[in-house]
């Protein structure tokens, strides 16, 4: 994927931070210089358009609660790997 990259910013490095970006999750400089790609790259554009509608249905879909015992299992796994992974750091 190419375009103009007048902004200054190439393709790979927009796409490679898009979800940093579309989360909010960057500094503002840099949430800027991806900004500016985006609206100056139709394709880097396109891709931003469908990664945000894809996320808003992956959201929409998501609002059931899982059951407690199933969460509970869900921590009880968690706790477990947690677990491993600090005797396999304090070894």
């Amino acid at each position: 994927m190419s375009c103009s990259e007048s902004s200054g910013t190439d393709c790979g490095q927009a796409l490679e931070n898009l979800y940093l970006f579309i989360d909010h999750e960057m500094d503002d400089a840099s949430c800027e210089e991806i900004e500016a790609h985006i609206k100056s790259c139709s394709p880097c554009l396109d891709e931003y358009d469908l990664e945000r509608v894809v996320k808003s249905l992956v959201l929409r879909s998501c609002s059931e609660v899982a059951p407690a015992p199933l969460r509970d299992k869900v921590l009880v796994s968690i706790r477990t790997v947690q677990v491993q992974i600090t005797e396999t750091y304090t070894e």
